[in-house]
């Protein structure tokens, strides 16, 4: 069998979301999260489970899923903190990298994306669109207004690339003054990052939150956990509402 032939035979693939709060569910996003982030970031992530990249947060979210049907794999997750549960869950989680008093002024209803990730085989627009697609409805239908999430750069080679993707979104997709956050532990300085001229290659996720209209609310945090740059980042659903939502049911169709 040629390879042409061998990829005329595989089937294509079709991938079905679902949000649940299902522990079984929960854990299996947990799973994929450890082996995606410990991979990426070489971390073991100090969970307390081995395998699994579990914090208080996941039992007050909302769990959106990604799996192929073919094979049964999960290959993404994301996660969504409703503003309704945070006095639940303590506050939102970015509160523990950002000071976020001034977003605390936003009117209507805020909730946090975290903990994405993406299967490496599946990184391409498709996946990456249906998953948005479903974060999409879920937040209008639960009336959402501001989403609001850390966006993560790995830092294995030190930090200079960290630097360079997250000066150059600064000076292209930064907020308002007025929704600035600041960081609680700065991310270490690096003046090479500052003459660096080459190309910056921004990550897959943080490209796709920027497509959509998000802002990025100032300076990232370093999270030596994770070993990763964080920043913040904020949508405003009516902005993705009426750009997008067309665009992601056609792609959900179709996945």
């Amino acid at each position: 069998m040629t390879a042409q032939t061998a990829r005329a035979a595989r089937p294509a693939r079709r991938l079905t979301t679902l949000i649940s709060r299902d522990p079984a569910h929960i854990e299996a996003a947990q799973r994929l999260r450890y082996e995606v982030f410990s991979r990426e970031y070489q971390s073991d992530l100090g969970g307390e489970v081995p395998g699994l990249d579990a914090d208080r947060f996941d039992a007050f979210c909302d769990h959106l899923l990604v799996t192929d049907n073919h094979t049964g794999e999960l290959v993404a997750t994301t996660r969504v903190l409703h503003q309704s549960r945070i006095g639940e869950a303590g506050g939102f989680y970015s509160e523990g990298e950002f000071n976020l008093d001034n977003l605390r002024q936003l009117p209507g209803q805020v909730a946090e994306l975290g903990r994405t990730c993406v299967h490496p085989d599946y990184r391409n627009g498709a996946t990456i669109s249906l998953l948005w697609a479903t974060v999409a409805e879920y937040l209008m239908s639960r009336q959402v207004d501001y989403l609001i999430g850390c966006a993560s750069i790995g830092m294995s080679d030190g930090g200079l690339k960290a630097w360079r993707i997250t000066q150059h979104l600064q000076r292209t997709y930064l907020t308002d003054p007025a929704l600035r956050v600041t960081p609680h532990r700065a991310l270490p300085h690096l003046t090479d990052a500052v003459s660096d001229d080459r190309q910056v290659e921004v990550p897959a996720l943080i490209r796709a939150y920027m497509r959509l209209g998000a802002r990025v609310c100032g300076a990232p945090c370093w999270d030596p956990d994770f070993r990763c740059a964080d920043l913040l980042v904020m949508l405003d659903v009516k902005q993705l509402a009426g750009r997008y939502s067309r665009h992601f049911m056609r792609q959900q169709q179709q996945a």
